[in-house]
C-alpha cells in the first residue's frame, strides 16, 4: 500500500527505516504499475533535479508521478522530489522540469556556504494536517544547493530562511513536498511522515481540513 519510487537515487533505504519506524512496512520500486497501484507514494531525492529528471522519464515514472498529482492522489516528495516538481531548474544550466507547480529551481544566494548543510527551522505558513503535533520553527535537516521558486506562491507551506526565504514545505492538494530530509530529522521528520501516511491511508484527519493560511505576525 505503500511505495518508495526507485529510480536509481540513492537514499531509498533510509526513507524505508523511516517509514518501518512508524510500524508500515513500505515496498521499495521500480515498477510504474506498483506505484500505481499505491495508496501512498513517496518520491526521494538525491542530486541534481535535471539528472533525476532524464531518469524519471527514462524509467517511465515521470508520467505516473504527472498522473497520480492530476488524480489527487497522495504523493510526499522529498528534497530533489519537491524541486522537480517545477517548471525548470537552473542546475547544469536550464533543464525542463515536471511541470506540476510554476516556478523554477534556483541556486542559493552566493556568499553562503553552500551547500546548504544541517538543522534549520521551518516556519509554518498554513494550518495543516500535516503539521499537526509539529511545533511552528521545529528544526529540520538540509541538504541543497538549489531552492524551490513557486510562481503559485498558494503552495508555499512552510519557509526556512537562508539568505533567502525559501520554500521548504509545499502542498498542492494531496501532494506534499519537503525540501529537507524527514527521514533524517528526528522526531520531528517521523512525525511529518506519520501525518502524511494517516491521511493517505484514512486513519488521520481529511484532507480537506486543510489548508488555511496562518496571518503574519
Amino acid at each position: 500500500m505503500i511505495v518508495i519510487v526507485d529510480y536509481g537515487a540513492g537514499n531509498l533505504g533510509s526513507v524505508a527505516n523511516a517509514i518501518a519506524k512508524l510500524g508500515y512496512k513500505a515496498k521499495v520500486t521500480e515498477r510504474p504499475g506498483d506505484v500505481l497501484d499505491a495508496a501512498a507514494v513517496i518520491l526521494p531525492g538525491v542530486g541534481a533535479a535535471g539528472d533525476t529528471v532524464d531518469s524519471l522519464e527514462a524509467s517511465g515514472m515521470a508520467d505516473v508521478i504527472r498522473r497520480l498529482v492530476y488524480e489527487r492522489r497522495p504523493v510526499f516528495a522529498v528534497c530533489v522530489g519537491l524541486q522537480v516538481l517545477l517548471s525548470s531548474t537552473e542546475e547544469g544550466g536550464w533543464h525542463d522540469c515536471l511541470g506540476l507547480i510554476r516556478g523554477s529551481v534556483r541556486r542559493l544566494p552566493a556568499g553562503l556556504k553552500i551547500p546548504h548543510v544541517g538543522w534549520n527551522q521551518v516556519k509554518q505558513r498554513v494550518d495543516h494536517p500535516m503539521f499537526d503535533g509539529i511545533p511552528d520553527e521545529a528544526n529540520f535537516y538540509f541538504v541543497h544547493s538549489y531552492y524551490a521558486d513557486p510562481d503559485d506562491t498558494s503552495v508555499i507551506a512552510g519557509t526556512t530562511d537562508y539568505g533567502v526565504s525559501m520554500c521548504s514545505v509545499a502542498i498542492k492538494d494531496k501532494l506534499v513536498a519537503t525540501q529537507f530530509h524527514p527521514e533524517k530529522s528526528g522526531n520531528w521528520g517521523l512525525k511529518m511522515y506519520s501525518n502524511f501516511l494517516n491521511m493517505a491511508l484514512g486513519e488521520g484527519k481529511p484532507w480537506e481540513t486543510g489548508k488555511q493560511s496562518i496571518p503574519a505576525t
